[in-house]
């Protein structure tokens, strides 16, 4: 088959399959290489030392995958209409903030299934080939995939920038060995605006596309193991599992569209829970409202920390307060040390004592 009609084709079976779009990458990414090595050495990935170990095999997916000449990069639109307002949840310190793209099923396994699917019909009309899918799941580099195929751009905050799209999509990669036409890629289209910079609660956006883990609140709520710095903590407010801050002010994202996919609409009530609710869960519980869900890798020791600084940030003198104090001093010794760590934190914050100032 012609390539240029084959790829036609693939397009066409990704919408079908729930894709918002599916464009084409070459594999040469070595134009990143240099900036991945300077945020390293300047301690940007904070604990992720998987980064380092796997290297700059990010950048090269036929060392990934050998064979691989071409990259199929797809998007899957993930807002979900039904949730509740963001801005609303995130102004009401008594509830819990999730990040609006895990509060459905885990995006990582329905994306691959879906890719895998594709795969498997490219291969009915043209015989077998080698191919891998990936979502969030690998050494790949899914934002300069991305960018080399015209998806969008690199925006201040680090995510993919779609014209028509906004920002609030998943991304998929599809590795072929088959030789498609190549799409190209899009101009930044961010300019001068800092909207997403300025918003940061925590400054993590230290330069245009660089982002501090160490600073960033979906870091420290989801990939850190070690203790939240103190002086991060009132920064973080109510969000409990990631943030999307820089999502919410990005001008870009008014034409963001709302998905369509059952999968990721909001499950057990996690789109404005209070904080004191989900503080109360214990383990089993905590496994049981989390299966399929993104969020049940961090398991509950540490679901349990974050929601501690949380309940800590509630202001002393507000009406969920008093039963936020209490909650915490009954769980006292019920997750580990850290956890206790965090809640005695919490408990100085909300009984109004300094005294014991940074000691934690």
């Amino acid at each position: 088959m012609d390539p240029s009609e084959l790829k036609r084709r693939i397009q066409g079976w990704a919408q079908e399959l729930g894709f918002t779009e599916a464009r084409v990458a070459d594999i040469d990414l070595s134009d990143y290489e240099r900036g991945f090595r300077e945020w390293l050495s300047a301690g940007h990935g904070a604990s992720m030392s998987f980064l380092e170990r796997h290297g700059l095999l990010r950048f090269r997916p036929d060392e990934l995958v050998p064979g691989t000449r071409r990259v199929l990069m797809v998007s899957r639109d993930y807002l979900p209409p039904e949730s509740r307002s963001p801005q609303q949840v995130l102004g009401n310190p008594a509830l819990a903030y999730v990040s609006r793209y895990s509060l459905g099923r885990d995006y990582h396994k329905l994306v691959r299934k879906r890719l895998a699917q594709l795969a498997r019909r490219i291969s009915d009309e043209v015989g077998p080939f080698t191919y891998r899918a990936f979502c969030d799941s690998a050494p790949v580099y899914e934002t300069g995939l991305a960018e080399r195929a015209g998806l969008g751009w690199k925006g201040k905050h680090s995510l993919v920038l779609n014209r028509s799209g906004g920002s609030w999509f998943f991304l998929g990669a599809l590795f072929l060995d088959l030789d498609l036409p190549v799409d190209e890629p899009v101009a930044d289209h961010c300019g001068t605006c800092t909207a997403c910079i300025d918003v940061c609660p925590t400054g993590a956006i230290v330069a245009d596309g660089v982002v501090d883990a160490r600073r960033c609140i979906s870091y420290l709520t989801i990939e850190a193991d070690e203790d939240i710095p103190e002086s991060l903590r009132p920064l973080m407010g109510n969000r409990v599992y990631g943030c999307d801050d820089c999502q919410l002010v990005c001008p870009w994202n008014r034409f963001a569209r709302y998905t369509q996919d059952d999968d990721f609409q909001p499950r057990h009530d996690l789109d404005a829970t209070e904080l004191v609710t989900l503080f109360r869960w214990d383990e089993a519980t905590f496994l049981a409202r989390t299966e399929g869900s993104a969020i049940r890798r961090i398991g509950w020791r540490r679901w349990r920390r974050n929601l501690a600084v949380a309940l800590g940030n509630i202001p002393p003198q507000a009406d969920a307060a008093g039963e936020a104090l209490a909650a915490l001093t009954q769980e006292l010794g019920e997750a580990g040390d850290q956890v206790d760590r965090h809640i005695r934190w919490a408990i100085d914050r909300l009984s109004g004592d300094r005294s014991r100032g940074s000691s934690g």
